[in-house]
């Protein structure tokens, strides 16, 4: 897994990203094409910070008192309302400026794009808020952004100890016995088991030696065991859950314990490519992130 160099989301923190940039991007263009409104722009975005770290700063009281809870949370949602508030006077703002700039034939074309962009941004985590603490909502995984500077930033929980998620995407590297990395993949939206037949087939397409892999219990399922034993000689891939007893028989073959006992090295590979420089993407965008995996990736080859 590699991070990208985002700060922790909250979805009332990625609302003032998206306000920082609607405004200043809009305050820049206003100004150079003559479109007023704009002039106080920094001190605009001086009162929507005070207002974000107003509701930032407010906890829900843990009283016993439900008279004392229910005021705290009142002066909670009236914090979050002043907030959002303002945030959609802004943005309804900058929406007009740039239908005048545009009524005008402003020619920074790409400059509108890129606010058009930030206000779309702004308008979701508007809602999000409201839904969710004005409406008592629970916002669906799949609704959420991490980051409007990397999009393609996902919410990784690893389960370890002190290390409850990481913000990025997985990366599935395939390793031969000399610590030499032979394939990686980029896995947006995808689990181990959806690349584990695909990782076999590529690497095998590049190097027609390729004959055994061993993996994880992530990887496993019936389907993906029966289409690698297509491809390779030899498969070691633990079953999930309990063995039955052909299982048992096939996982406890001195082949498969010692193939095994090879792959408890990919930890310290693992270690390796991290201190290549892929603990954490310093590259743009998603293409960005994945040619800064394949750089790293094959300088740790040569090393």
């Amino acid at each position: 897994m590699i991070e990208t160099d985002v700060h922790f989301p909250t979805d009332i923190n990625v609302l003032l990203d998206a306000m920082r940039k609607v405004i200043m991007l809009t305050a820049r263009v206003c100004c150079a094409f003559g479109v007023e409104g704009w002039r106080q722009s920094g001190h605009n975005l001086e009162k929507i910070q005070k207002r974000y770290r107003r509701a930032q700063k407010l906890k829900g009281s843990t009283s016993q008192d439900e008279i004392k809870k229910a005021r705290q949370q009142a002066v909670i949602k009236e914090a979050y309302q002043a907030y959002i508030d303002m945030a959609q006077e802004f943005v309804e703002r900058a929406q007009a400026s740039l239908s005048e700039l545009r009524q005008k034939g402003c020619p920074a074309i790409l400059e509108l794009m890129h606010i058009e962009g930030y206000i779309k941004h702004a308008r979701r985590q508007i809602d999000q808020v409201r839904r969710r603490v004005l409406q008592g909502e629970v916002i669906p995984h799949n609704e959420k952004v991490f980051s409007i500077f990397e999009e393609h930033t996902e919410w990784i929980c690893k389960g370890k100890a002190g290390v409850p998620q990481e913000l990025g995407l997985k990366v599935c590297i395939v390793e031969d016995q000399y610590q030499f990395i032979l394939h990686h993949r980029v896995m947006e939206q995808e689990t181990d088991e959806q690349v584990a037949v695909v990782m076999a087939q590529e690497t095998k397409e590049r190097f027609a030696e390729f004959s055994s892999c061993s993996y994880d219990k992530g990887f496993h399922s019936p389907t993906n065991r029966e289409r690698l034993e297509e491809i390779l000689d030899s498969v070691v891939l633990p079953k999930k859950g309990k063995l039955s007893v052909p299982d048992k028989e096939r996982e406890h073959s001195s082949e498969f314990v010692h193939a095994r006992y090879m792959h408890s090295a990919v930890e310290s590979a693992i270690n390796a490519v991290e201190n290549h420089g892929l603990d954490r993407c310093l590259d743009h965008g998603l293409e960005g992130f994945k040619r800064y995996v394949g750089l790293y990736s094959n300088q740790a080859k040569l090393d």
